[in-house]
C-alpha cells in the first residue's frame, strides 16, 4: 500500500486522545489515525448504502455491495436498525440481472 502524507489542525484535546489512545495500543500516532480513519470510512459506507436502501435506490443487495459488506451482514445491519425488508419481485428481477451483468463483465 502507497502512503501520501496529510496535514490536518486538530483540537488539542482530540490530539490527547489520539496519543493515549496510540501509546495504550502500542502504534504510533499516524497508525492510529489511519486505523480511525478506515474505521470511519467503512461506517460512513454502511450509512450511505443503508440510506439509499431506506429510501428505495437500491435493493439490499446493492446496499451490500456499497457497504462492502455480505447480504447477510447487510439484513443484521438492516434488522438492528429496525428498517423493514421487503423485497419484491421486481427486487428479484433486478438482482438477477445485477449478477448477470457482473458475471458477463468478468467474462
Amino acid at each position: 500500500m502507497s502512503l501520501e502524507a496529510v496535514t490536518t489542525r486538530l483540537p488539542k484535546e482530540m490530539l490527547s486522545e489520539i496519543e493515549r489512545l496510540a501509546q495504550r495500543e502500542k502504534v504510533d500516532r499516524s497508525e492510529l489515525i489511519r486505523r480511525l480513519l478506515d474505521f470511519a470510512l467503512k461506517q460512513k459506507r454502511v450509512e450511505e448504502a443503508v440510506q439509499a436502501y431506506q429510501d428505495g435506490r437500491v435493493t439490499l443487495w446493492k446496499a451490500a455491495e456499497m457497504a462492502g459488506v455480505s447480504l447477510r451482514r447487510m439484513m443484521e445491519i438492516v434488522k438492528e436498525k429496525k428498517i423493514p425488508v421487503s423485497y419484491t419481485l421486481d427486487d428479484l428481477k433486478r438482482d438477477l440481472d445485477y449478477v448477470r451483468r457482473r458475471i458477463n463483465s468478468e467474462q
